[in-house]
């Protein structure tokens, strides 16, 4: 799940982790940019790097979340392909991991998406994939498609070894029917810009696109048929006065003046948003809107949102 910042994308992919967990199903929530974005929504401490359930889904399934951290994610990397846990103790409190990442940004992504193509093929004792969907809170837009496409970063890394094979089974799972790419936007200028962007980015890179999430979406607070009429200004305050004389409202020239004002904002921004609409199912992807909320985000608003997405992005992994 990825979209430009303040569009909503951490919302929706804990929405979309209790959808994916409806009916007994197992999900893992995913986080990599150490926010603890995750932990907020669902009212839990600060997640450490370790799986812990969060929520309890319809039917019995379940949510569990995961902050990624870079450094616990460097020792486990040590530790799996080079044996050297202790080593990588010892490099942590001389600062290397911090300084490694720094001069080798490609590393970074590297291990976060190994720890998450981990979690996808990870298989318990009966065989079976230990979750049914693993849902990631990624970067935004405008990082997305180079933090996925971590075979372009590692290029300058290692034409070999563990790194470049880490690299290689990452991508074939990220190319893979398993993955979509969702993406998140407003019905504003910016979002919708940075979201077709980042569509033909990850086309190109052969990443899958999945479906684009409209959050936020508003209905309009004024008739249909009266919308065009008033954002060209034809609604006045003496339109307006004598229902609100009438009604013995105080001040009524005042009142109407100013909802005379507010109702043709209103109107010009709905058709901007409308006119974007348009250059969202442009772009040729499933396309599903969320409503904006009047209360504030908590578990109760994740579930109503989880029922709104249900059926509408079924895949295996979503990242």
């Amino acid at each position: 799940m990825t979209g430009k910042g303040g569009t909503g994308k951490t919302t929706v992919a804990a929405a979309l982790a209790l959808s994916l967990a409806a009916d007994g199903r197992h999900v893992l929530l995913v986080e990599t940019e150490g926010r603890q974005g995750i932990a907020q929504l669902f009212d839990t401490p600060p997640l450490p790097y370790e799986e812990r359930r969060v929520a309890v889904a319809r039917g019995g399934g379940e949510v569990k979340a995961l902050a990624i951290d870079v450094e616990a994610a460097f020792l486990e990397y040590l530790d799996m392909f080079y044996n050297l846990k202790r080593a990588g103790y010892a490099l942590r409190k001389m600062g290397a991991v911090d300084f490694a990442t720094a001069i080798a940004p490609g590393l970074r992504d590297v291990l976060l998406t190994g720890k998450i193509k981990e979690a996808v093929t990870r298989r318990g004792k009966d065989g079976r994939p230990v979750y049914d969907a693993v849902v990631v809170d990624a970067p935004p837009t405008g990082r997305i498609t180079r933090f996925l496409n971590v075979t372009n970063e590692v290029a300058g890394l290692a034409r070999s070894g563990p790194i470049k094979a880490q690299s290689d089974g990452v991508m074939a799972v990220f190319r893979s029917p398993l993955t979509a790419v969702h993406l998140v936007t407003l019905l504003e200028d910016m979002p919708v810009q940075e979201t077709a962007d980042a569509i033909a980015e990850l086309t190109a890179a052969q990443l899958p696109v999945g479906s684009v999430i409209v959050n936020m979406a508003t209905e309009p607070l004024l008739p249909a048929a009266s919308i065009a009429r008033t954002a060209e200004g034809r609604l006045t305050a003496a339109d307006l006065l004598p229902s609100l004389t009438a009604a013995q409202v105080p001040t009524a020239p005042e009142v109407a003046a100013g909802l005379a004002a507010e109702a043709v904002e209103h109107a010009r921004r709905w058709i901007a948003q409308d006119a974007l609409r348009g250059d969202v199912e442009a772009l040729g992807r499933p396309v599903v809107e969320l409503p904006l909320s009047s209360s504030p985000i908590d578990l109760g608003c994740l579930f109503e949102l989880a029922e709104r997405l249900e059926g509408h992005l079924q895949t295996g992994v979503a990242a």
